[in-house]
């Protein structure tokens, strides 16, 4: 078991020793929220059979919570995430923000364009600009992918799974 930070050994070193306990409190976090709305589900559903509609978000949070403690011993017992085999990165290497910060600029678009243009211009330009900023660089083919993987991605949701996503002007073209 390590120990925590002592005068020769800074808090900050033992964090990034121990980085992996964020993703810890998140799960528990998580698990804790799952739980909260299970016991303040309102229950005017009939139930038909032994499984109710609790019985799955209760799994699952209870699930969470074991497995976020788990983690965190096995992480403060010196536990460490392994790079995979297969896998050609550094993990010693930083990350780009730049590519970050285009990418959640790109959906982020996205976000505020589905109202106006509708999910088939919106998802193009989503599908376009990620293909984009991760460095595709085919200009003359990935626009056209991008408005296919897009209108399929609608006719699947809309017509055949039922989930009403928004048309936009596009969809008395179409």
């Amino acid at each position: 078991m390590t120990v925590p930070p002592t005068p020769s050994a800074p808090a900050r070193q033992w964090l990034r020793d121990h980085s992996e306990l964020g993703v810890c409190v998140l799960l528990f976090a998580l698990g804790a929220l799952v739980l909260g709305d299970v016991l303040t589900m309102d229950l005017e559903i009939a139930q038909r059979g032994p499984v109710g509609p609790r019985t799955v978000p209760a799994v699952v949070g209870a699930a969470l919570l074991l497995v976020a403690v788990l983690l965190a011993v096995d992480v403060l017992r010196g536990g460490r995430g392994e790079t995979e085999q297969g896998e050609d990165t550094d993990p010693a290497t930083q990350g780009d923000p730049r590519t970050v910060l285009l990418l959640a600029a790109v959906f982020l678009g996205n976000a505020v364009l589905i109202g106006p243009l509708g999910f088939p211009a919106s998802g193009a330009l989503m599908f376009w600009g990620s293909a984009w900023v991760l460095g595709s660089r085919a200009h003359h083919r990935d626009p056209l992918i991008a408005a296919a993987l897009s209108v399929v991605t609608y006719v699947v949701f809309d017509s055949l799974l039922g989930i009403p996503l928004p048309g936009g002007p596009l969809m008395e073209v179409l």
